[in-house]
């Protein structure tokens, strides 16, 4: 008789018998949390989001609410667990993408740690402005396209999908956000279209200077004094590396347009995100740097100006 072995299986058993719960047991818990989350103005989807992913439970049948009815349902977490993770949104504010681990991302489902900024819905209108970028110059789609700060990966896939014949290269400093982006890639067999690097902005690319076809950045561009009056589920939990853009929050910005032009080629796109507010002078940096024409800023889905897009003039012949 092997004592541990029986304690391992009766524990087994018993976390079994937790995660299982009544129909009726389950309707009350969500409705619980969901009052929770109005009184802690909380998004109250996501309760569901919370059930759907660790619970295991389907979307329609929560929508419906057709488990009500059922006489045993299998979690693959148990209440007392989920308790515990909800308490966790509610009272330390940690983001339901941590809490489950993964986030949505244009057609991606992407995993996401606390090592890497949340992917936001306006990043995806990037991957929409390359594309269109690149009309009046189809061979932009060839080449190297570069995603600098890639955190958990998402532009690099995005621009991985929109442009099959480039290779893309993602950059990053931090070794766990690089981690992360790998196994997105994995996860959406696309590990052979990107080199990853870890280091600082474009430095890893110096045997690629001049040749780059777009470099594509959603830098930190939070002002130094700002990130922790952030709302608390971004000012604790994600990382400020990614968040803090210096004392105007511009810096980042300001090394991006003066270092890009030695590693663009001729009419290469120069694509980056910013805050509100932050247009003209981002717009001025590029001007008075003197190796861009085309400026222009986008809004993004709120009509906020988000986006600055710029090309590269053509290098000077020696």
């Amino acid at each position: 008789m092997n004592p541990k072995k029986d304690s391992d299986n009766l524990s087994s058993q018993s976390v079994e018998r937790e995660a299982r719960v009544s129909g009726q047991a389950l309707w009350q818990w969500r409705l619980t949390a969901r009052e929770q989350a109005i009184a802690a103005n909380v998004p109250v989807d996501e309760v569901d989001w919370l059930l759907q992913d660790l619970a295991g439970l389907e979307r329609q049948s929560l929508r419906l609410e057709t488990f009500k009815a059922r006489e045993t349902i299998q979690l693959a977490r148990s209440l007392p667990t989920l308790t515990v993770l909800w308490q966790q949104r509610l009272q330390e504010r940690v983001p339901v993408q941590y809490l489950t681990g993964v986030a949505p991302w244009r057609q991606f489902l992407l995993n996401v740690s606390p090592a890497v900024l949340i992917p936001r819905p306006e990043t995806e209108c990037l991957i929409d402005l390359a594309i269109e970028a690149v009309r009046p110059t189809p061979l932009l789609t060839h080449g190297h396209w570069v995603d600098l700060g890639t955190g958990s990966g998402a532009i690099a896939l995005g621009l991985a999908l929109a442009f099959p014949d480039a290779t893309i290269h993602a950059i990053d400093r931090s070794a766990a956000a690089l981690a992360i982006a790998q196994s997105n890639a994995q996860q959406f067999n696309l590990v052979d279209r990107i080199q990853f690097y870890e280091g600082s902005w474009l430095q890893p690319l110096d045997h690629l200077k001049g040749q780059l076809s777009g470099i594509v950045a959603n830098p930190p561009y939070i002002p130094s004094a700002m990130v922790p009056a952030l709302q608390p589920e971004v000012a604790r939990h994600e990382p400020h590396l990614a968040l803090d853009g210096g004392a105007d929050g511009l810096d980042c910005i300001r090394h991006l347009v003066a270092t890009a032009p030695v590693y663009l080629q001729s009419g290469g796109v120069l694509l980056v995100e910013m805050m509100a507010g932050q247009a003209i002078a981002v717009a001025d940096l590029l001007q008075q740097q003197g190796s861009y024409r085309q400026i222009q800023i986008y809004p993004d889905l709120a009509g906020i100006d988000r986006f600055a897009l710029a090309y590269r003039r053509p290098h000077l012949s020696p």
